[in-house]
């Protein structure tokens, strides 16, 4: 029997245009990233690969601002949240919640059989330090877990503040979620003494969807060598056994690879000090846009003054024009932005401006976006 072949090229897919897709995650991925993922496929125990993960480690260790390793996971950041307190929590874990994501790791701790506490405020709030230190002082907690710029609300909390309030309680570990902050803001894993820190590729990394990637100190690691509740496909001993071999422990999804091998490439050249310089004015603009829209279009910013995030700004909607209506609208217009997320969703929408975005795309993005809200 004859099998047919494929080696046929297949026609050229037509690139969508860039600059129309602003929600805050998955983001827009350039063209030549989505190109690299066309490459035919290596043996993932091989030279290949381990060619093409030591190029991606010392650019991982720029963006985590670390000399840590940085471990490259397939997977959601919903998995190295689970991974982060499966390696650490001897007793308890304190989970400081303001949103759904924060929600999530507790969630996570939870279904992992591990003891968790909330340290909750209402969404839309941050965590102070001197709240999680009072906090850490009536209770017995041996790791903290917080998402530094919540997804869902728009609330950056004050993370350098808040590790040392953790560290001067005693032998604690900061286990952090930085998925829609790190590339969009400051994120000083060493500077900050941050235990362990975790991203996803979909966000400011402007990277398909499919990757995680995390670093964890000598303490961190240190718990993880300790811990029964590691399992299999999240042990962070195994991560760095295979860092050492330019692999990872699992089958990795080589075509995103490609992709992250091009994509640090542009953020290494951008450099981190001037990606975030570019979120912040971003940010800024579309702040003071929605201020000076408020008065006219009933809209408001969900998140206060000092604790907003660089890569996501969620704006608050009158009821006669609900966040899934006025994202319908915009998507008409040909854009797309997100509505509020879980029970928010028609309290507010969300623009992700984050990635590879310019203030030129932004502010076509916020033109329609008052074209729709004054209607």
């Amino acid at each position: 029997m004859t099998l047919a072949t494929t080696d046929t090229a297949a026609p050229p897919v037509k690139a969508p245009p860039f600059g129309k897709f602003f929600l805050p995650g998955p983001t827009e991925v350039r063209h030549d990233v989505l190109h690299a993922m066309t490459q035919q496929m290596i043996a993932h125990r091989g030279k290949g690969i381990e060619d093409l993960m030591a190029r991606l480690a010392p650019r991982l260790q720029q963006v985590f601002r670390t000399t840590r390793p940085v471990y490259t996971s397939t997977s959601s950041a919903t998995g190295l949240m689970e991974a982060g307190v499966r390696n650490t929590v001897r007793e308890r874990a304190l989970c400081l919640v303001n949103g759904s994501f924060s929600e999530r790791f507790h969630k996570a701790a939870v279904n992992s059989g591990i003891a968790a506490d909330k340290l909750e405020v209402p969404y839309g709030q941050y965590h102070s330090p001197d709240m999680v230190g009072d906090a850490l002082r009536k209770g017995k907690y041996d790791v903290v877990t917080v998402v530094h710029s919540e997804t869902s609300t728009g609330v950056l909390n004050p993370l350098a503040d808040i590790a040392k309030v953790v560290h001067e309680a005693g032998d604690i570990v900061l286990v952090v979620d930085t998925v829609s902050s790190m590339a969009a803001g400051q994120v000083e894993m060493d500077a900050w003494e941050l235990d362990y820190v975790l991203t996803g590729s979909q966000k400011a990394l402007a990277l398909p969807a499919g990757l995680a990637f995390c670093a964890g100190n000598d303490r961190v690691m240190a718990r993880a060598r300790q811990s029964t509740r590691r399992g299999l496909y999240f042990d962070l001993l195994e991560f760095d056994e295979y860092y050492k071999k330019n692999q990872s422990p699992n089958t990795p999804a080589v075509s995103l690879l490609y992709a992250a091998d091009v994509q640090l490439a542009h953020i290494e050249a951008e450099g981190m000090e001037a990606r975030w310089a570019r979120h912040t004015a971003m940010a800024e603009r579309t702040w003071s846009w929605a201020e000076e829209l408020g008065e006219k279009a009933g809209t408001s910013l969900y998140a206060p003054a000092g604790y907003r995030a660089p890569g996501v700004t969620c704006i608050k909607v009158p009821a006669s024009k609900p966040g899934s209506a006025v994202a319908s609208a915009m998507k008409a217009k040909g854009f797309v932005i997100a509505t509020g997320y879980g029970k928010l969703k028609d309290d507010m929408v969300r623009v992700g401006h984050m990635g590879d975005h310019t203030m030129e795309e932004l502010d076509t993005l916020l033109e329609a976006l008052r074209e729709v809200l004054t209607a």
